[in-house]
Order: C-alpha cells, then structure tokens, then sequence
C-alpha cells in the first residue's frame, strides 16, 4: 500500500445512492399515532419511525388517497 495517493486525476461523479437518501423533517402527530405505532415496534422489534416511514411508504405505492368527508351544514 502507498504512503500517498494522487488523487488530482480522479473523477468525481453523484452519489448512486442520494436519491436513497431519507430527508429529515419535523412532523406533528397525534399522540395516540405515535403510541400505536410504538406498540406495533415492540410487535415487531423495527423502531417505530421506519414503521411509520413504511406505511406511508406503502400508501405512496398503492396510491392509496385519504377520503375526507367533511360535513358542512
């Protein structure tokens, strides 16, 4: 193995992996969601933000779309 490296010929490129990326944003939930989803963590032992990640996750995929019914009087 070299001492050194002579990196000034090597081309940069992206990262493969960026789109990946999870991107961290401050969200507020309910408490009785973050309880239930805890409880599923402690079903399943995988931390309760990925089991929520997942579920949307899943939402995304089917395109599953919330119907809101509002009354309206």
């Amino acid at each position: 193995m070299k001492d050194e490296y002579d990196l000034s010929k090597m081309k940069s490129g992206s990262n493969p992996y960026a789109k990946r990326l999870k991107k961290q944003i401050t969200l507020r939930l309910q408490p009785e969601i973050i309880e239930y989803f805890k409880s599923l963590s402690d079903e399943s032992d995988i931390p309760y933000q990925s089991l929520i990640n997942l579920y949307l996750l899943d939402c995304v995929k089917q395109h599953r779309k919330l119907r809101m019914d509002w009354v309206t009087s």
